[in-house]
């Protein structure tokens, strides 16, 4: 009786042991010494812009700033490796745009006094062509980074990691606007002619209106249409140094397939008077912008 009590407790003991090898098994710390690996993969970054340059300016024109796409994304791609113990180096590039545009009116008018803007008083009428002017902004952030981070292993597939990404970004700011001399404000001059905002029949919102001097608005202006005027496209583009810091999680899903998460804050400034027309010009009075904000990305890689 004694040996069958013996034995049944050396059995319990034999299989508890076993289970809790199997089970801490599967969450198995990193060893103490170094350990290698990398990964590449599409990552996409999520940024949430404070606030868009020219703001003021682009509503001038009849924009509204605010249907820009929020967050911004970059579509981009990342690759790491580790570089020595616990420190890992990484490689990011990528470009995101985002666009808006609008259509104004046309209204024919008799420049009576020669002053080329419309005057209360003149005779005008609406021009009844089927093309109108059509104005675009166009907002386009390119990045390229280099990143180092160190990592903190928590199980064997699962690890979190603080880190900086440190680059070069461009800002291009495209809109279909005259400029002649490159001057800031000019840039956001309306090209058409004339202006207005027109108060709609029903009292709501206002309309931007584009006014075109005519000799005589009782036919139309024969051969006049709206298709047929000048149209420019200004690139306004600023550099500047890109810093983000951050923390990520990264996930082994499969034994060549993870998943990274990564969460930090976005930083870059372009300097008073750092801006360019179509990349050759410097804008010697354009105001200076912090491109900043909340940031994420994902990332799914090959790799280790």
């Amino acid at each position: 009786m004694q040996g069958e009590k013996s034995y049944a407790v050396k059995k319990t003991i034999t299989y508890i042991s076993i289970s809790l090898s199997t089970l801490f098994g599967q969450f198995d710390l990193y060893p103490v010494t170094d350990f290698f690996g990398g990964g590449i993969g599409y990552s996409p970054m999520y940024i949430n812009i404070d606030k868009l340059p020219a703001t003021d300016l682009l509503k001038n024109v009849g924009l509204d700033p605010t249907k820009f796409n929020s967050p911004f994304v970059v579509h981009a791609g990342e690759g790491f490796a580790h570089m020595t113990g616990k420190w890992r180096i990484g490689g990011y590039a990528g470009i995101g745009s985002s666009s808006i545009s609008t259509v104004t009116s046309v209204v024919l008018y008799e420049d009576a006094n020669g002053d080329g803007i419309f005057d209360t008083g003149e005779n005008n009428s609406d021009y009844k062509g089927n093309f109108d002017p059509t104005i675009e902004a166009k907002i386009t952030l390119s990045l390229g980074a280099g990143s180092i981070e160190y990592v903190m292993p928590v199980f064997q597939d699962l690890e979190i990691s603080a880190g900086a990404l440190m680059g070069l970004g461009r800002l291009n700011l495209s809109i279909d606007q005259y400029a002649a001399n490159p001057k800031w404000d000019q840039m956001f001059d309306f090209a058409y002619g004339s202006k207005a905002w027109v108060q709609n029949e029903d009292g709501s919102d206002s309309t931007l209106t584009y006014y075109y001097a005519v000799s005589n608005t009782d036919d139309g202006e024969p051969g006049f249409s709206a298709a047929n005027a000048p149209g420019v496209m200004s690139d306004l583009s600023g550099t500047f140094f890109n810093f983000q810091p951050y923390v990520a999680i990264k996930w082994q899903l499969l034994d060549r397939v993870g998943l990274r998460i990564s969460a930090g804050f976005n930083k870059g400034t372009i300097g008073q008077g750092r801006w360019k027309l179509n990349s050759r010009y410097l804008i010697g009075d354009s105001e200076e912008y912090t491109l900043q904000g909340v940031s994420f990305r994902t990332m799914l890689y090959l790799g280790l």
